[in-house]
């Protein structure tokens, strides 16, 4: 087997080809887009919730975002621009790029869930465990392998005055700066920062305990953005100011007036005199001649200084060197602290986006986590991006910005991921897919010379029609309705509908269609969101086969107890909704082991609503995209003191409408899935 040193630059020319192939389909009709799941108008449910007036909307120049999906689909996103929000090509734009990439090959990626009188554990989704599988199957190979074709993308969203700050560990560091050399130049390597994350090292037998992290800092070219940082004094700065002329001026040190090198630009520089020396001043005599009125300059042996008062000084310059107080790692018990394994201290993060970012600089962070970079960059005045692929990192980073109040943000996911990843697959065409798609649910295909469509199949017994949708297409009437009809035209009694994806008011669609859709006879299945990474090759295809495990499950869906609405006063109405039932996927389907499937059945039959870890309104729904102007979410004590639930009912004042108003509710269940229900208010 070959060195990881030979491999290097193989792994470099893969990554090349793969990036350069992302940006040359940057133009084609079918590029990878985002899609909007959600305006949020952060209106917090606090200290309960009557006569809690919405937020109204307001058109932004730029929206802030949330991001869930894999980085490079979004990195390829950003890079087209997203014209249905009025985002342009991010390319060039980014001042500054801050990543904390997972370096753990043996790191414990499960979710511990807490519920009211148990706790759960959730291995990563399919998604997430090929992911973290891929970047560690060959170890540090993979990891690279997933890297370069990332940070080539990072360096064309980069603004010619941007900069990225890489944080790893000892794990792949070393190899990391070495491709990074190649990619950003390596002229353009500003600082290898080392960063002091525990204040206790764990104890070794056979080595020094392991107690700092690396930060690699390049810049896209020299004329980047920096602005001088300081930290806290120690004790030797502090001495340093041994100076007191006792005159109420306090304590100073002396500094140098001029340079007697050539070094840093002052080559360019003329020896000349002032005062009796013959020297290579810094300042211009204008300057030195002010200093000297003001009783500042001190004459020395060698020449003259000037004095360099404490009270002056706005700090200790910083090194590469951070291990003061300042940037220490979170305790227990801050209030920072979100159980979150990579979460960083958002002192940290400021001074990393103090450093290199002007007010108005946008940031982005492609590994998120629990969303420090967002968070600061929110409460420091610029602009931000965060993406993360784990459901449970999006649902914390978007309860984490409500709670601080932050401006409106979207939150986006990768549109039409499914399509993604299918032209990713190794599928010729979307009716080879719905063939596999019959099988793995046990129906037989029809004989090619009946002239049937290829994603349709039959169980033989059951006189059961399986239709299977598109995953490119949302699953809505229009599919049903052509499920139904193609049943009456074969002559079977029932038919079932595999979906991948669904429009947002399925669970209303069969209610308001029951006559034309024939509920009775008509059943909707839910594929698996991650079946097509378990379809990679015939081979995994044929142990999908033999295993039989695949579980297609029945649509989650909320319910909610009719709206009630009354007048709040001439120009306002109250709405109260409540929260009636909610019905998740079967355990089965769920990344959990038998233990945990059945502590969740008890919960789902003690209280199915303990589930919802979010829920959000939006009282003028224009059925396109949903406006959060109102949330409640599991730890908001701020209305009934319950950090396990959340509160069932709302009531909001709103503006009065003429005729109709559809308000929309959407509830995320713990796990991350989302549920829509929409009812019209007369």
């Amino acid at each position: 087997m070959a060195s990881l040193i030979e491999e290097l630059p193989k792994i470099i020319e893969r990554g090349k080809k793969e990036a350069q192939k992302m940006l040359d389909g940057l133009s084609e009709k079918n590029r990878i887009t985002l899609q909007t799941n959600e305006l949020v108008l952060p209106t917090k449910s606090k200290g309960g919730y009557f006569g809690q007036s919405v937020k109204e909307d307001v058109k932004h120049e730029w929206l802030n975002r949330v991001i869930y999906g894999d980085n490079i689909l979004t990195m390829q996103a950003l890079l087209a621009g997203d014209p249905q929000t009025g985002m342009s090509s991010m390319r060039g734009k980014i001042d500054l790029i801050y990543i904390d990439p997972p370096f753990d090959s043996k790191a414990d990626y499960r979710t511990k869930i807490h519920l009211p009188g148990t706790d759960i554990e959730q291995k990563p989704t399919v998604i997430e465990q090929f992911a973290y599988s891929d970047t560690w199957k060959d170890g540090t190979v993979s990891y690279l392998q997933m890297m370069v074709p990332r940070l080539i993308l990072m360096r064309e969203l980069l603004s010619e005055q941007g900069s990225i700050y890489v944080h790893i560990d000892w794990h792949a560091g070393h190899y990391v700066k070495v491709i990074m050399d190649e990619i950003f130049g390596k002229d353009n390597f500003v600082n290898e920062i080392i960063w002091k994350k525990t204040n206790s090292p764990k104890a070794q037998s056979d080595s020094f305990g392991n107690q700092h992290d690396t930060i690699f800092l390049y810049s896209k070219n020299l004329t980047r953005i920096f602005n001088q940082s300081y930290k806290e004094p120690d004790e030797n700065y502090l001495k340093s100011f041994m100076y007191d002329d006792n005159d109420g001026k306090g304590k100073y040190q002396t500094i140098a007036l001029s340079n007697k090198t050539s070094l840093g630009g002052f080559g360019k520089m003329k020896d000349w005199e002032w005062k009796g020396v013959t020297a290579r001043w810094i300042y211009s005599k204008e300057k030195l001649d002010d200093w000297h009125n003001k009783n500042l300059i001190v004459k020395t042996k060698s020449g003259y200084r000037k004095k360099y008062y404490l009270n002056e000084s706005p700090g200790q310059i910083l090194s590469d060197l951070w291990v003061d107080k300042s940037t220490s790692p979170i305790q227990g018990l801050s209030d920072e602290q979100l159980n979150y394994g990579t979460q960083k201290p958002e002192t940290l993060i400021t001074r990393i986006i103090k450093a290199s970012t002007n007010e108005n600089s946008v940031v982005v962070d492609f590994f998120a986590g629990s969303g420090t970079t967002g968070a600061v960059a929110e409460k420091l005045g610029r602009k931000w991006i965060v993406s993360d692929l784990g459901k449970p990192a999006c649902m914390i980073m978007r309860k984490r910005l409500i709670d601080q109040e932050s401006k409106p943000f979207l939150y986006q996911s990768i549109g039409d991921y499914q399509k993604e990843q299918f032209e990713k697959s190794e599928f010729k065409t979307i009716g080879d897919l719905s063939q596999v798609i019959v099988n793995l649910f046990g129906a037989l295909p029809f004989p090619e010379e009946k002239g049937i469509p290829s994603n349709l199949g039959y169980i033989k017994n059951g006189k059961t029609l399986v239709y299977v949708d598109s995953p490119t297409k949302m699953t809505g009437y229009n599919s049903l309705k052509k499920a139904q009809e193609w049943r009456g035209q074969l002559g079977y009694d029932k038919v079932v509908v595999l979906g991948w994806n669904f429009v947002a008011e399925i669970s209303q669609v069969l209610p308001r269609f029951q006559d034309e859709l024939d509920n009775e006879k008509l059943k909707i299945l839910v594929i698996p969101h991650d079946l097509l990474e378990k379809l990679r090759n015939k081979v995994s295809y044929d142990n999908l086969i033999k295993s039989g495990k695949i579980k297609f499950s029945s649509l989650q869906y909320l319910k909610i107890k009719p709206i009630k609405k009354k007048e709040y006063n001439k120009e306002q109405d109250e709405i109260e909704i409540e929260l009636d039932d909610y019905i998740l996927l079967s355990p089965d389907v769920l990344p959990l082991d038998q233990e945990n499937k059945e502590k969740l059945e008890k919960v789902i039959e003690d209280d199915p609503l303990a589930l919802i870890e979010y829920w959000s309104i939006d009282p003028d729904y224009d059925g396109e995209v949903f406006r959060s102007k109102w949330q409640d979410y599991r730890e908001n004590t701020d209305n009934d003191g319950d950090k396990f639930r959340v509160i069932k009912k709302a009531k909001l004042i709103v503006p009065k409408v003429k005729g109709k108003r559809k308000i929309c509710v959407k509830a995320v269940d713990v796990f991350g899935f989302e549920s829509v229900a929409v009812e019209e208010v007369k």
